[in-house]
């Protein structure tokens, strides 16, 4: 990442994602009264003095645990604190430094980066609290900062500082040619792991625990294939399954992944086999018009002949009849198997998606599938098509003009999608075909 990274850090439960939300202007991190909520590293670019700062919100750090998920959020602080530039030290004034606090500000001492130490939750105006004074004692350098993470207060100081710390660089351009990838399934069909073995590092937490990505965390990457933003989402469940109100926010935060996203990788467990499950999370990125790679996952754990792969992929289609223009691949996360033909299909489908065709070309299509198929009739009135238009990309999306819409009957719209493939292609995309009346 070409812009400055502020890790914010801390044990749990001092307001750290709310602080983040706070700066960046958004919800972006789920926020709950409940200690490691928040297990990944979050991401977000923010504006402050005409500079692009990404801030990182972590875990919160647990310095002696042997519980599974605090040592992996320790880890992914770890981590922030590596890559980052500057790094914020969010306390709690209400209790006062903490044995935790304390052994956190040593680690954070040797990493050797700038530091800031923020004081939250002094949400009173006026004189600062006698206990502020105490995080004197942690001998850090610079003066604390009091901020009020509910208030916003003392925010803008804050970033103040951090535009001090931070080297006085020319701000690069934004990247325009990056293409945001959503990785979705349900629980525990190994989006984590795919994404960890893109990476090479542990970016994410993996557990064979359903639930353990509760965010949707954005991991980028650039190599010889391009440029790529990762959306690791949480695994979504059926809703009537869904009880936790953090567990029900985090599938929305899966469902707005689905909608940024360019490309949807749609996780299925091979080992398991697809449920109805598989099918509702597919038909999410086809009603939101995405272009999509079913990637059937654990491959390693399937008993093989020389049809396996044929008869998966005729389950998919099966099971996905409204989907068959998407490709299949077959990989092993874990393993790392096949991951890299991932990006050759990402990219295909993301310039499919991205095609236009000229209206030259689609009438004379047009002509000639009508030609070939003459258009339906009703109660002697017959449909008339005049001409068609592609009116947008991403998906493909075509308007068709005719004399009387209700006669285009749906099962005729799908034979004219289905000429349009045939010689455009649009392999991994859905295609929108609107039918107007003359006139409108």
């Amino acid at each position: 990442m070409s812009n400055p990274i502020i890790a914010i850090v801390g044990r749990p439960n001092v307001g750290k994602s709310t602080f983040f939300n706070k700066l960046a202007g958004t919800r972006v991190s789920i926020v709950e009264d409940t200690p490691g909520v928040t297990r990944d590293r979050i991401y977000y670019d923010i504006e402050w003095g005409g500079r692009t700062l990404t801030l990182i919100d972590t875990g919160g750090i647990e310095p002696n645990t042997d519980d599974f998920l605090l040592r992996h959020m320790r880890l992914q602080a770890q981590i922030a604190i590596d890559t980052a530039d500057v790094i914020i030290f969010l306390t709690d004034v209400t209790t006062g430094i903490t044995a935790n606090d304390r052994e956190i500000s040593l680690m954070l001492q040797k990493s050797g980066k700038p530091l800031i130490l923020a004081v939250n939750k002094v949400d009173q105006t006026g004189a600062l609290p006698l206990g502020f004074y105490e995080f004197y004692e942690l001998g850090l350098e610079g003066e604390p900062l009091a901020v009020s993470s509910i208030h916003g207060t003392g925010s803008g100081d804050i970033l103040d500082r951090i535009l001090e710390l931070i080297p006085d660089t020319e701000p690069e351009e934004p990247e325009t040619d990056i293409i945001r990838v959503a990785v979705i399934g349900k629980p525990n069909s190994g989006k984590s792991s795919l994404i960890n073995t893109i990476l090479g590092e542990e970016r994410m937490i993996v557990s064979d625990v359903p639930g353990t990505t509760r965010d949707a965390v954005d991991a980028r990457i650039e190599n010889e294939y391009g440029k790529y933003i990762f959306v690791d989402t949480a695994g979504i469940r059926r809703r009537s399954r869904i009880e936790d109100k953090i567990e029900k926010y985090s599938v929305l935060r899966a469902e707005t992944a689905v909608e940024n996203a360019d490309v949807c990788l749609i996780m299925i467990d091979a080992a398991e086999g697809i449920t109805e499950q598989d099918e509702k999370i597919a038909g999410l990125a086809h009603e939101a018009g995405k272009a999509s790679v079913f990637v059937l996952n654990k491959w390693d754990l399937v008993e093989k002949d020389n049809d396996t792969v044929n008869k998966y992929t005729a389950d998919v289609y099966n099971a996905f009849s409204y989907m068959t223009y998407a490709p299949v691949l077959f990989i092993s996360a874990r393993t790392g198997r096949r991951v890299d033909k991932l990006f050759d299909y990402i990219n295909e489908v993301y310039a499919e998606s991205a095609k236009r065709i000229t209206t030259g070309m689609l009438n004379d299509i047009l002509n000639d599938a009508t030609t070939r198929v003459q258009p339906p009739a009703n109660k002697g009135r017959r449909l008339k098509i005049y001409y068609m238009t592609q009116t947008g990309i991403k998906p493909p999306s075509f308007i068709i003009f005719c004399n009387d819409p209700e006669l285009f009957h749906f099962s005729y719209q799908r034979y004219i999608e289905n000429c349009i493939r045939g010689v455009f292609g649009f392999k991994g995309t859905p295609v929108r075909i609107i039918v107007r009346g003359r006139g409108e």
